[in-house]
């Protein structure tokens, strides 16, 4: 069976990529399509993988200047030819799933999120996009926001057999495309690659890529207010002006070694999760080390965090929410064996293999 996959971008390392990772472990001849890549992450992550990009590779700019190519990612995308597949399978946060497919090729997607920045945070886009003049520049994209919408619309009915990662993102999808997943199958953790820890530290715990959605700021504040400690792992956009407003109990480690991370998850009191996420797979990596997760109470999180089991949730994003809920957190309520089996029900193995069932039932 020649099998495709199909990805966005390659360009930075993320939840979306560590499931194109698993894919790839799961198909290891399968060929990498995608729009835009840096060999530097394909180096590190994807060693010898063959990755094929469309013609924006070489576009001048790319990636910094990502947004000024929208109108061309659509095209992009349409132009690779999967003809001489038997199933592509892609993972898509905005793009992938428009990949066209033809005669018995079969077209799998395995939908992350509807492209946030044309639905759900589209008002928010338009008013920062990147444009020299905006009295002139705000209704020409407003009207490529719209070609793009219309375009999303029609990609989204593409797949034979569409997956969403959470019934959070299911139900966007109901509600934005107007069509029922398939299937639900929340992102998989590799539990081998965590441990639980007799030694517990002092500090709170947050790791991902520091961008506004994320709001880090809120777990910054609120330890702030109260003096703990905070770690603070990975980079982002946003990292800078985060420092700015950290006090002397907040530490930022940067990136850091797979070890490390290991060593972070599993000796911190609590990981602290304050976005509203489509699913989110760095929680779960904190309870596959036996730690609880202070969780905010939207979107994937409470799909896979127990309250009062394997973490606590604050109801509102606000520091005042937040800072209430870690004043009543007790972390030696928590076992941390249970924890841990519970992040096994989300563990890689069993994601595989039903990746591997889907493929098998739909290519009969």
């Amino acid at each position: 069976m020649k099998i495709a996959l199909v990805h966005e971008f390659l360009n930075t390392w993320g939840g979306g990529e560590y499931v194109l990772k698993v894919f790839s472990e799961i198909y290891p001849e399968a060929p990498i399509y995608v729009i835009n890549y840096d060999q530097k992450i394909v180096d590190e992550f994807l060693p010898g993988r063959k990755i094929i990009p469309s013609f924006l590779q070489n576009f001048p700019g790319m990636p910094k200047s990502f947004k000024y190519w929208l109108p061309f990612m659509p095209r992009a995308i349409e132009s690779f030819d999967l003809s001489g597949y038997d199933v592509v399978l892609s993972d898509s946060s905005a793009y992938a799933k428009g990949a066209i497919t033809k005669g018995k090729t079969k077209h799998i997607c395995y939908l992350h999120t509807p492209t946030r920045y044309l639905w759900s945070d589209k008002d928010s886009y338009i008013a920062s996009a990147p444009i020299p003049l905006p009295l002139i520049g705000q209704p020409i994209v407003k009207l490529i926001v719209k070609f793009l919408q219309k375009w999303d619309l029609l990609a989204a009915k593409r797949p034979d057999y569409l997956i969403a990662n959470s019934q959070y993102i299911a139900e966007r999808t109901r509600k934005y495309y107007k069509r029922n997943p398939d299937e639900v199958m929340f992102p998989p953790v590799d539990c081998s690659r965590f441990k639980i820890s007799k030694e517990i530290g002092d500090y709170f715990l947050v790791v991902g890529r520091q961008e506004p959605y994320k709001r880090t700021d809120l777990a910054i504040k609120a330890t702030n207010e109260l003096g703990i400690k905070l770690k603070i792992v990975g980079g982002g956009t946003k990292l800078d002006a985060l420092k700015k407003i950290a006090g002397p109990t907040v530490e930022f480690t940067g990136r850091v070694s797979d070890e490390e991370l290991i060593e972070l998850y599993s000796k911190c009191i609590a990981f602290v999760f304050p976005p509203l996420e489509d699913a989110g797979i760095t929680p779960l990596e904190a309870m596959a080390s036996g730690r609880p997760v202070i969780a905010y109470g939207e979107g994937g999180a409470l799909e896979s965090v127990v309250a009062g089991v394997t973490g606590e949730f604050f109801t509102s994003q606000t520091v005042e929410s937040l800072v209430a809920t870690l004043e009543d957190f007790r972390p030696e309520k928590y076992d941390p064996e249970k924890i841990r089996s519970h992040a096994m029900k989300f563990d890689v193995v069993q994601f595989k293999q039903v990746v591997e069932t889907v493929v098998e039932r739909i290519t009969g």
